[in-house]
């Protein structure tokens, strides 16, 4: 469960603060989005479930080979409120590139000035907000890290956190981002260490690290909200995982599930957090099993399981992305070790499906990776072959 560093996919000071300058206006945007997510549940009830549909889809250039066990193609990752989808791909040549699909289906491809050409590294977009701006790393031909933020315009700017390490697999990882511009994610400095950043909008750096972190982690799309409130985890000495809150203000909580396993590779992983602070997860427990779980902002904690998912070690239940609704996205692994993906709703009703194409041997099917306001899921699969594939869930 130990994360691993940049593509095999301390300093414990704080730089002046700069979140308070993110609260100035998130009381004012989140009455907007309260007429927003109303308008967008009375359109939701009035929509079948005959008329969802599944829409597979590949970026122009993805590869469509493996090269040692490791599959070619397509990861959607991040989809916003206007349904703008954005991810990475990888081509013939195993280098990564990223992309935005635009709503009507048309792509933009693009790659982050000074990434590798070579096998294994490249561009990899991970967080994208409502305005159209994404930010994620590149790898360059050394193989050391960095963050970058494209504009809506495509404009593209690269960072580097002042403590980053220069050296092989080192560097800035950026994660997420919010409305307002300011993005969360980790950073491995030359001691090969993880610890957590947010940039704020005007490019100043804030470090941080949970007591007892070796390693703090922001990994996933939505790891960080408008109120400038951040969700991840950290791994400790013993490789244990725990779940980590740090607010705009005041200290790191840990936020770890009831049930989760207190041996190497266990523990509690935060995934997701929204702008009601209400946080979707994991955590594996001592026999290695995962589960999902939901924690609402006062901490009131909710663990689940979808049913199917198999029951030995490291199968179960993932999720990844919960929405300002509540609604929750993730995948689950079976008995045969084969991906499905799950819809959890607010009132805690579990729906499954898997895209079109999708394999049904060990490592391949569907993994689901964000939701948005009006329900659209996005993701990625895997096909028998595994190749990887993009998909849209309306």
């Amino acid at each position: 469960m130990k994360k691993c560093k940049p593509i095999s996919c301390g300093v414990k000071k704080e730089i002046p603060e700069q979140s308070e300058k993110l609260n100035m206006k998130p009381r004012r945007w989140m009455s907007i989005s309260m007429i927003t997510v109303c308008l967008f549940a009375a359109l939701a009830i009035t929509v079948p479930i005959s008329a969802q549909t599944i829409t597979t889809f590949d970026a122009p250039g993805a590869g469509t080979g493996v090269i040692d066990g490791y599959g070619e193609g397509t990861f959607a990752i991040g989809i916003n409120v206007y349904g703008a989808i954005e991810g990475y791909y990888i081509d013939s040549n195993f280098v990564f590139h990223g992309f935005l699909r635009a709503p009507d289906g048309t792509f933009t491809t693009f790659d982050a000035p000074g990434a590798g050409t070579q096998q294994g590294v490249g561009t990899q977009p991970f967080g994208l907000n409502q305005e159209g701006a994404i930010t994620g790393y590149y790898c360059d031909a050394s193989y050391a890290c960095h963050g970058f933020l494209r504009a809506p315009d495509g404009t593209i700017t690269t960072f580097d956190d002042p403590d980053a390490g220069t050296g092989f697999l080192q560097g800035t990882v950026a994660q997420t981002i919010n409305d307002f511009g300011a993005i969360a994610g980790y950073y491995v400095d030359s001691s090969n260490e993880s610890h957590g950043f947010l940039r704020a909008p005007n490019g100043t750096f804030t470090h941080f690290d949970p007591k007892g972190s070796t390693d703090t982690i922001i990994d996933y799309f939505s790891g960080l909200n408008d109120f400038g409130v951040i969700n991840g985890y950290y791994v400790d000495a013993n490789n244990v995982s725990h779940c980590f809150l740090r607010p705009s203000k005041g200290a790191i909580t840990t936020c770890d599930v009831p049930g989760a396993g207190t041996g190497s590779g266990q523990g509690s992983q935060g995934a997701s957090i929204n702008n009601f602070g209400t946080i979707a997860g994991y955590y594996v427990d001592s026999s290695g099993l995962n589960h999902g779980y939901v924690r609402t902002e006062k901490g009131a904690i909710t663990a689940f399981d979808v049913t199917g998912a198999g029951t030995g070690s490291g199968q179960g239940t993932t999720p990844y992305n919960i929405n300002d609704f509540g609604a929750i996205t993730g995948n689950y692994v079976d008995s045969n070790n084969a991906m499905h993906g799950f819809l959890r709703s607010p009132r805690g009703k579990i729906t499954t499906f898997d895209a079109p194409g999708a394999g049904t041997g060990s490592g391949q099917g569907t993994v689901p990776y964000s939701n948005n306001f009006g329900g659209s899921i996005t993701g990625y699969y895997s096909d028998s072959n595994g190749v990887f594939h993009g998909f849209l869930r309306q």
